[in-house]
């Protein structure tokens, strides 16, 4: 398959999925949410030859989440808001579902979307400067899309509220500090490195003991999200619909 929005590269049992539109924050619009899903695809359909898959974006955002011109499309039709929902699932239980270790190398910001697909997966590299932040409720939505599972999963439900009830912005470090990101790095280049250097590593142990851990905190996250995901969900696109809507996004474009 030819990918417009990302590149997926496969070598000596890692693959490496790389969001590769730089000039538009790597955003997650449908484009990008339909590559997404297949791209995981084809990394289910390679094993058991691919040991471990690495998620990394090109430029200064490792993704800045959703694109407001879309979200103004949702919020005019029922049917993009469905096809919304069908997506954010995919992309959420692929990534926590994928029986093979997911490192995320944060190298700039992870908002949003960006932030929900970093921090669900197993092993999270970021530099400590990066700006991580879930902002739903900055555009008047709801933090549907699996942050609320994957911050509370991490950071803790009290703290996870905190954060996800203000859409307020924390740096690397002080993620690391806190358990939302497991490996800290001081250039944003060294992200990507240090994500190789530990997918090479698990690669070479063996791959019964490794996948069946995956497994195992597969079905935590499965847990929690078949309590939380749909709700969410339903609960952003109702938030889509709202009448304020767009007043909201025409105040945060002017900012």
């Amino acid at each position: 398959m030819t990918y417009e929005t990302l590149t997926l590269s496969f070598d000596e049992g890692v693959a490496e999925l790389r969001f590769s539109r730089p000039d538009l924050l790597n955003r997650f619009d449908m484009p990008a949410h339909v590559e997404f899903v297949a791209a995981l695809e084809a990394v289910a359909n390679r094993l058991p030859d691919v040991r471990v898959l690495i998620l990394c974006g090109e430029g200064r955002a490792f993704s800045a989440g959703g694109d407001f011109d879309e979200m103004l499309d949702a919020h005019r039709s029922r049917a993009i808001r469905n096809d919304m929902v069908k997506y954010a699932k995919l992309v959420f239980q692929g990534v926590a579902d994928l029986p093979i270790p997911v490192i995320s190398a944060v190298q700039g910001a992870a908002i949003g979307l960006g932030a929900t697909v970093a921090t669900v997966s197993d092993i999270v590299v970021a530099w400590k400067d990066a700006k991580i932040a879930d902002t739903h409720v900055n555009v008047g939505l709801v933090a549907g899309d699996g942050g609320v599972i994957s911050w509370s999963q991490s950071i803790g439900i009290n703290r996870a509220k905190r954060y996800l009830l203000t859409g307020d912005v924390i740096t690397g470090a002080q993620a690391y500090e806190w358990g939302l990101v497991t490996e800290l790095v001081e250039a944003a280049e060294d992200a990507l490195p240090r994500a190789h250097a530990l997918a090479r590593r698990i690669a070479a142990m063996p791959a019964g003991g490794v996948n069946g851990t995956k497994r195992t905190f597969s079905r935590i996250t499965a847990l929690l999200a078949a309590q939380a995901l749909s709700l969410g969900l339903d609960c952003e696109m109702e938030a889509m619909a709202s009448p304020d809507l767009p007043e909201t996004i025409a105040t945060l474009r002017k900012k």
